[in-house]
């Protein structure tokens, strides 16, 4: 069926759940799991409107937080991996676009399916960001699972 299963995470609350429902998946199938987080560069989060001197953050400054968050993210998913009994390993990688990262990432560990949530963030950035799911599903070369996650958890 599945060998290896590719699980983007964000952090957040909802895309933690949707990793450890991909761990499930995952034990359920006898696959392994790549979880992956995919960061932004500096520059994709301060805009074009002249705002960066408005930052009091250097690029060497973000970049150092945000390799912190994704180990830290995809620790989470590991050790539920580890108390699983799933095999798994992690990458962080950076791209302009999120989607993009995933599908890169797909394709260079030669996965089989991508598990993901339906949503990450909420209020506005869920709008914004809600769209990374609908991306992939258009872009993936091989089958997306989307985990419908509960707001309300």
């Amino acid at each position: 069926m599945f060998k290896k299963i590719l699980i983007p995470t964000d952090g957040s609350k909802l895309s933690a759940q949707a990793a450890n429902a991909g761990v499930i998946f995952a034990k359920s199938t006898g696959a392994e799991v790549v979880a992956l987080f995919v960061g932004q560069p500096f520059a994709a989060t301060i805009g074009f409107d002249g705002m960066a001197a408005a930052y009091a953050i250097t690029d060497e400054d973000y970049e150092k937080a945000s390799a912190e968050q994704a180990k830290k993210y995809l620790q989470a998913v590991m050790d539920r991996a580890e108390t699983a009994g799933v095999k798994a390993t992690t990458e962080a990688v950076t791209n302009f676009n999120v989607a993009d990262g995933i599908i890169d990432a797909y394709s260079k560990h030669k996965c089989d399916m991508i598990f993901m949530g339906s949503h990450g963030r909420s209020g506005l950035s869920r709008l914004l960001l809600g769209s990374v799911t609908a991306k992939v599903l258009s872009l993936a070369p091989g089958p997306v699972l989307v985990y419908r996650v509960k707001d309300d958890d």
